[in-house]
C-alpha cells in the first residue's frame, strides 16, 4: 500500500491511501459515430424476438381496442379540435400503461415459473472465484459514519464467504466540504482498525469532481482498473451480502461476452411512512415489474448506476463519456450517466442482463416526498438529456427504447395535466361560459360526457383504471405465492390493506407529484440546471414552515380551484375532485407521510411491512449496529 499525499496533489485532496496504480486507457467515445458491433449477444434468450413481439405488439392492440373506445365516446356530433387533442393524449398515456401492464404480464409468469439467468441460481453451493474484483462506493457530502458503517458490514459480509482474498474495497469520494472531507479520513482510518484492511481497503478524494460521479468512476478506472477485471459499483446508501456479491462475479467470470450484470436492489430501512410506502411497493410490484423489463430486455437490459457488476475492460473501451454540446441544462456532463453508459457497452459488442431473483441487494429510499422530488429534479434534467444522445449512431435499438422511455416518463405529468384541463374545457365551451340558468348542468363534464355515451364512457373509465390499476394486483398475487413473502408482508390480509393504503396515499400525492414534475420539464426546457446536492437519508423531519412554504401556495391553489368549480356547479366540482382534494391535502399528506410517528405506528400494526423488517439478513442487521455505535463517535473539528 502506498500512501500519497503531496505527490498526487493533482489528483488528490488531503489524505489518500491508495494501491500502485495500473492505468487502463479509458478513451472518450463519439456520439456523432458508431456501429453496432454485436447484433445478437450469445446470451440473450433464443426467443427474445418472440417476446419484444409480443410486449410491443399487445401494447399496440391494446392502445387499439381503447382508442376505438374513446374515439366513439368523442364522435357523437364530430370530433372538434380540442376533442381530437384530448384523443391524442389519451391515446399516448394509454399506450404508456398499456406497456407497463404487458410487461408486468409477462413478468408475472416468468416470476411464478422461477426462470434464471446466467446460471445463477441462489440456493446453491458459492462458486469459486478466480479473479479480483473491485467494490468501489462513491461519495458527495455524505455522513461518513454512516456510509462507512455500511461499508464495513458489506466487507464483513465478503469475508464471511471464505473469498475476501478476491476483493478490494475503496471509498471514492467527490466531497466538497472540507470539514466532512477531514471526517472522512477519520472515519476511513476507523475502518481500516476494525476490519484489519489495511491493504484491501482505500480512500482517496477527488481535488476536482469533474464530471461528478461518472467522472469519479472514469478516474479510478484510468489510474487503477487495470488490476481488476471486474467492478461493483455501489452508492453510499448500498448494502449487498457477500453471498450476492460472489454470485455475481462468478457469473461475470463464466460468461466473457457479458459486460455488465444488474441486481435487483430492495428499498429497506424505512422510519417514515412514505419510506415504508416506497419499500413496500418496491418489494411487492417491484418484482413483477422487474422481471418483465429482465424477460423482454434480454441481454440488453439497462442499468441503474449502483448495485452492478461491471466488466472492467468493457466499461474502459466503450464507456468514456463525452461533454455534450450545448448549454446546461440539456448540454454539460451527462448526469444520468448510468442509461448511457450500458448503451454504449452494449455498441461495443457486450450483453447487458438484469437478474432479478437474486435477493440480498439492498439500497434506501428517501424518507419524504419532498426529498424525492428533490432527486426527481436532477433525474428530469438527466433524462431530458438524453435527447441528444438517443440517436447516436450504432446504439442497439432497446437501448434507444430506455432512453426514449425515460424521457416519456416525465412528459406524462404534463400530459395528465392537459388531459384533464381539456375535459374539463370541452363541456364548457359546448355548454356556453356564461351565467345561464342552467349552466350547472352546461358546466358539468360528467353530464356532458353522459350526454355523449354513459355506457362508452363507463367502459373507457374502467378499462383505463383496470390496466392502470393491474400491475398492483399482480404484485400482491406474485406476493401471495411465497409463504415467506406473505408472512414478512405481515400476512394476506394486512399485505391487502397495505396495498389500499399505499394506493390511496400515492394518488393523494399524484397531483402534487404532477405538478413538481411539470414544473421541473418546463424548467429545463427553460434553461434551469439542477445543480448537484448531497441526498437526505435518515430524517424525515419536515418544519411546518418549510412545509407551507413547499407546498402551502399549491394547498391554496387546489382550494381555490375546489371552491370555484363548486360555485360553478357541483357536478363539476365532483369530477375534479380527485386532482383538487390532492392539491388541498397537500401540506397534511406531506407531513402525515413524512412522520417517523406515523411509520412506527404502521411498523407495530404490520401495515407496509416487508420481509427483511420481520426476519432481518445479516448484512442489514450488522449495517444498523454499526451505524448507531459509529453515531455515538466523535469527530473531531
Amino acid at each position: 500500500m502506498n500512501t500519497q499525499i503531496a505527490d498526487k496533489a493533482a489528483l488528490d485532496a488531503g489524505m489518500a491511501v491508495l494501491p500502485a496504480e495500473h492505468p487502463l486507457p479509458m478513451p472518450e467515445q463519439s456520439l456523432r459515430k458508431g456501429s453496432l458491433q454485436v447484433a445478437r449477444q450469445m446470451t440473450a434468450p433464443p426467443n427474445i424476438g418472440l417476446r419484444r413481439l409480443y410486449v410491443f405488439g399487445s401494447t399496440a392492440l391494446m392502445t387499439a381496442a381503447a382508442t376505438w373506445m374513446m374515439a366513439r365516446v368523442l364522435a357523437n356530433g364530430g370530433i372538434n379540435v380540442l376533442e381530437a387533442c384530448l384523443l391524442a393524449l389519451f391515446v399516448a398515456l394509454f399506450a404508456w400503461i398499456a406497456l407497463s401492464f404487458v410487461g408486468s404480464l409477462a413478468g408475472l409468469q416468468a416470476l411464478l415459473r422461477g426462470r434464471r439467468k446466467l446460471g445463477i441460481y441462489p440456493d446453491t453451493p458459492l462458486p469459486v472465484l478466480e479473479s479480483r474484483t473491485a467494490l468501489l462506493m462513491p461519495t458527495y457530502n455524505e455522513d461518513p459514519r454512516r456510509m462507512m458503517a455500511g461499508l464495513q458490514a458489506i466487507y464483513e459480509s465478503v469475508a464471511a464467504t471464505g473469498q475476501l482474498d478476491h476483493f478490494d474495497f475503496y471509498v471514492l469520494s467527490d466531497t466538497t466540504r472540507d470539514n466532512i472531507g477531514r471526517a472522512e479520513e477519520q472515519v476511513f482510518a476507523r475502518l481500516v482498525e476494525a476490519t484489519g484492511g489495511a491493504g484491501r481497503l482505500f480512500y482517496r478524494r477527488r481535488a476536482s469532481n469533474v464530471g461528478r460521479k461518472a467522472g469519479n468512476i472514469a478516474d479510478w478506472v484510468r489510474r487503477f482498473g487495470g488490476a481488476y477485471p471486474q467492478m461493483l459499483i455501489l452508492d453510499a446508501d448500498s448494502l449487498m451480502t457477500g453471498d450476492v456479491i460472489v454470485r455475481l462475479c462468478s457469473a461475470m467470470e463464466k460468461h466473457p461476452t457479458v459486460g455488465l450484470i444488474q441486481s435487483l436492489p430492495a428499498v429497506v430501512n424505512g422510519r417514515t411512512a412514505f419510506a415504508r410506502m416506497q419499500q413496500f411497493g418496491g418489494r411487492v410490484y417491484g418484482p413483477v415489474m422487474a422481471y418483465g423489463v429482465a424477460w423482454w430486455h434480454g441481454a440488453e437490459s439497462n442499468y441503474w448506476g449502483h448495485n452492478a457488476v461491471i466488466r472492467t475492460r468493457a466499461f474502459a473501451e466503450q464507456a468514456g463519456l463525452p461533454e455534450l454540446p450545448g448549454r446546461k441544462p440539456f448540454g454539460g456532463h451527462v448526469l444520468s450517466h448510468d442509461f448511457v453508459e450500458a448503451a454504449l457497452i452494449r455498441r461495443g459488442g457486450w450483453a447487458a442482463h438484469m437478474v432479478p431473483y437474486l435477493q440480498g441487494s439492498y439500497e434506501e429510499g428517501p424518507p419524504t416526498l419532498t426529498d424525492l422530488l428533490i432527486r426527481d429534479r436532477r433525474w428530469c434534467q438527466g433524462n431530458l438529456q438524453h435527447s441528444k444522445v438517443v440517436a447516436t449512431p450504432g446504439l442497439h435499438w432497446i437501448n434507444r427504447v430506455h432512453m426514449m422511455i425515460g424521457i416519456g416518463h416525465y412528459f406524462t405529468a404534463p400530459m395528465w395535466a392537459m388531459l384533464m384541463l381539456i375535459g374539463i374545457a370541452i363541456p364548457l365551451i359546448h355548454g356556453g361560459i356564461d351565467l345561464m340558468e342552467e349552466l350547472h348542468l352546461k358546466a358539468s363534464p360528467a353530464h356532458y360526457w353522459r350526454g355523449l355515451d354513459q355506457a362508452g364512457v363507463v367502459w373507457v373509465f374502467a378499462v383505463t383504471m383496470a390496466v392502470l390499476l393491474a400491475p398492483k394486483l399482480m404484485g400482491y398475487v406474485a406476493m401471495l405465492t411465497s409463504r415467506n413473502e406473505r408472512i414478512g408482508c405481515g400476512g394476506a390480509l394486512r399485505a391487502f390493506f397495505s396495498v389500499l393504503l399505499e394506493t390511496l396515499l400515492a394518488a393523494l400525492m399524484a397531483p402534487v407529484v404532477m405538478y413538481v414534475q411539470s414544473r421541473g420539464v418546463a424548467e429545463v426546457l427553460a434553461g434551469r440546471d439542477s445543480g448537484w446536492d448531497a441526498q437526505q437519508r435518515d430524517d424525515g423531519s419536515i418544519p411546518l414552515s418549510a412545509l407551507l412554504r413547499s407546498y402551502g401556495g399549491l394547498s391554496l391553489f387546489g382550494l381555490a380551484m375546489g371552491a370555484m368549480a363548486y360555485a360553478v356547479s357541483p357536478p363539476l366540482a365532483a369530477w375534479m375532485a380527485p386532482v383538487v382534494v390532492g392539491m388541498a391535502l397537500a401540506v397534511p399528506v406531506v407531513a402525515w407521510t413524512s412522520s417517523r410517528r406515523t411509520g412506527d405506528w404502521l411498523r407495530r400494526h404490520k401495515l407496509l411491512s416487508i420481509p427483511e423488517e420481520t426476519s432481518p439478513p445479516q448484512v442489514l442487521v450488522r449495517a444498523a449496529e454499526l451505524r448507531a455505535a459509529a453515531m455515538r463517535e466523535p469527530l473531531q473539528d
